[in-house]
This record gives structure tokens, sequence and C-alpha cells, in this order.
């Protein structure tokens, strides 16, 4: 899971697997797979980021095993 700020600062924790789609307009739109909208204050970048480094830590994990 990544931990991302809600427009209003309030933080959430999303699972990862869930995002379909990341689109700025401008505000950040996080659209999960059952349809569900987030909108969030980091920009795409970042949750492109934010993703890619939470899958490291879980591969990093699985392969030390």
């Amino acid at each position: 899971m990544i931990q991302l700020t809600r427009l209003n600062k309030s933080e959430i924790m999303i699972n990862s697997d869930l995002i379909q789609y990341v689109e700025e307009t401008p505000d950040t739109v996080i659209t999960l797979t059952n349809g569900q909208k987030i909108v969030v204050v980091e920009p795409a970048s970042e949750i492109v980021n934010k993703v890619v480094e939470f899958k490291k830590r879980i591969f990093i994990q699985e392969y030390i095993k």
C-alpha cells in the first residue's frame, strides 16, 4: 500500500494493485479498478515513484526468503 494525501490534507493508504490509471486535471485523480475516484495532492510522477518503491520492497522481501 502507498500513503497519499487528500485535498483536505488527510492521509489515505491505497492498495497500489487497485490503481487503474492516474490523471492530472489539474488535480491528481486516481481511478481504481472498481471505478472509485480519489483526488490527491501528489503529482502523478510521485505516485508512480511510490508504487515502484513499494513493489521493490515487496520483491526484495520475497527474494530474500
